[in-house]
């Protein structure tokens, strides 16, 4: 909803819009994108799965689905035909607050594509977002939108280089060490357990990885702060994070606060002095992106490749010299004994490398090819390998859920904390509160401490509807707390009739350079963070792959004492 997060994504949607391609806008806000759209489903937080079912029945319903395609190429319709009848738009429409006229609307301009598909993290934030991802991707594939001309283009591999997952050595990580990954017993699908399912198919279609283990398989957050806690079910004793502000970026700020506080050991590898940054034992500074060359093909995962060399070497200030992450990892393998698989002694080297079946080095790729490949588009390229799926197929009922142990068929659930499920707290927590929109001119957690940039946005702003505010005896431009069961922030309220009034938007990524840095002022941390805030209860997460819930709070709101 943000044309500011992918300019080139923005400009071929709204110059197909130009061209008559119908727009629809899923958000519970009106976004310049939302103000262009032929439909807009202003949908209440958290329920975007509800919608996705209710568009799915309405299609199988009224026979628009692509019966070639599904016959031949989608595993389970059957069972999903039968799933989804109780998921009519009626229901669906209580329970998103968009009128049943428009969700079946929505889903008949759908269907009648070809039509392409964009989501950012408005779906990743959500308590249930890998249902609602599945849900999204079973009302691609029915509608025969997937890898054909101006629908959903199927990714890479990109098959004339090395990709990056080709060189992690997961085959070097024993059995014995996935096992201790941290929530990986109850969050299967982003950790070892999916992970190693998915490769196994990935690899038999494609005959080569798929998504990076450091992507895919990561220890969960919320559990390993619980577990640098309280020693169980192992102590954690030391932590590196790279270009990252965990205080800012992670929810429960309180905890990773306390976690990091416990730790013998933190190291911090960053652009800038954080707030994190001031609670490390060591903090290393990084090269920026103009010192350091660059190889980039989407993870691993997309079709091209893109490529630049540094503009300048990393620079000399004082006693110390930035360094790039590579260099970090590689100095740490060799002092741990693993010169042997580290063989390149520098990132450029480590291309040179990748590089090799091009038949070229990093310098040549960037020279000859002006640092772009980017190989005539195909498509329906599963008519040759299939799908990199357990059945080849693409799965409507999903075989690789079911051995996990979850649903295999998005089931729709109440998000944990919402009106519906608290009723309780709505009489003092009677507002719906969303964070996570990107803004101009920042980027998630950083650029506060750039002068022109912060007069352009000196200060957080919260977005409230201007009938709630009123009635609150807040006014325009005011100051507001922000209060939710965890604690309170504040932020300067907006007047925005763009959402509900049930519904506040507050900006992520606060802090203040300017204020004090030692602990525990930590730059203003405490003040407008808004991860102070929100949830990270891992009885909250995402069944399957354990996020956490960014914008389906309970809250109240009210004027900071003048």
């Amino acid at each position: 909803g943000n044309r500011y997060g992918y300019p080139p994504t923005w400009r071929a949607i709204n110059n197909a819009h130009k061209s008559g391609a119908k727009l629809i806008v899923v958000d519970p806000r009106r976004t310049e994108v939302a103000e262009k759209a032929d439909i807009w489903l202003q949908v209440r937080p958290g329920t975007d799965l509800a919608l996705l079912l209710a568009m799915i029945n309405t299609v199988i319903a009224e026979k628009k689905y692509d019966e070639k395609f599904v016959g031949t190429w989608c595993h389970g319709f059957e069972a999903l035909s039968e799933h989804i009848k109780e998921y009519t738009p009626r229901w669906a429409s209580a329970i998103t607050w968009i009128p049943e006229d428009k969700i079946i609307a929505a889903a008949r301009t759908y269907a009648d594509g070809p039509s392409a598909s964009w989501s950012g993290v408005g779906i990743d934030h959500l308590p249930n977002c890998i249902s609602t991802l599945q849900a999204k991707y079973i009302l691609i594939a029915l509608c025969g939108n997937l890898d054909i001309p101006g629908g959903d283009l199927l990714p890479g591999p990109y098959y004339d280089a090395i990709v990056e997952q080709e060189e992690e050595m997961t085959d070097y990580v024993s059995a014995e060490s996935k096992a201790k990954q941290l929530g990986s017993e109850r969050f299967k699908l982003l950790s070892w357990p999916g992970y190693d399912l998915i490769q196994a198919s990935v690899k038999r279609h494609w005959g080569k990885p798929g998504a990076c283990a450091v992507d895919t398989a990561v220890a969960h957050a919320p559990s390993l702060y619980r577990a640098i806690m309280t020693g169980k079910p192992y102590p954690v004793k030391a932590l590196i994070t790279v270009a990252s502000n965990p205080l800012i970026t992670q929810a429960n700020t309180t905890l990773v606060y306390q976690a990091l506080k416990q730790l013998d050991l933190y190291i911090v590898h960053d652009f800038f002095m954080t707030p994190s940054g001031q609670l490390a034992d060591y903090v290393l500074p990084a090269a920026s992106w103009l010192e350091r060359p660059y190889l980039y093909n989407g993870f691993g995962f997309g079709k091209f490749l893109v490529a630049s060399e540094e503009a300048l070497p990393p620079v000399s200030k004082r006693e110390y010299e930035r360094k790039t992450d590579y260099d970090l990892w590689r100095t740490l393998g060799v002092r741990l004994g693993q010169d042997k698989y580290w063989p390149a002694k520098t990132l450029e080297e480590a291309y040179d490398h990748r590089l090799k079946p091009l038949g070229m080095s990093f310098r040549q790729f960037v020279k000859e090819k002006n640092g772009f490949d980017f190989p005539k588009v195909q498509y329906k390229k599963y008519e040759e390998n299939g799908f990199g799926t357990l059945t080849g197929k693409v799965e409507l009922f999903s075989t690789l859920f079911e051995k996990l142990g979850y649903s295999p068929l998005p089931v729709y659930q109440e998000p944990p904390e919402s009106p519906f499920s608290q009723t309780s707290l709505t009489e003092t927590y009677p507002l719906i509160f969303i964070t996570g929109g990107r803004f101009d001119p920042y980027y998630a957690s950083e650029h506060r401490q750039i002068s022109t940039f912060r007069k352009r946005r000196p200060d957080p702003l919260v977005q409230v509807n201007p009938e709630t505010a009123r009635s609150l005896g807040i006014q325009d431009g005011d100051w507001v707390w922000i209060e939710t069961l965890r604690g309170r922030v504040k932020q300067k309220c907006i007047y925005f009739d763009g959402i509900s009034p049930k519904v506040i938007h507050a900006e992520y990524g606060w802090w203040y350079p300017e204020d004090k840095g030692e602990d525990p002022f930590l730059h203003g941390v405490w003040k407008s963070n808004i991860n102070v805030i929100t949830d990270d209860d891992p009885d909250r997460c995402d069944l399957m792959s354990g996020g956490w819930p960014l914008r389906t709070g309970l809250c109240r709101i009210y004027p900071v004492a003048k």
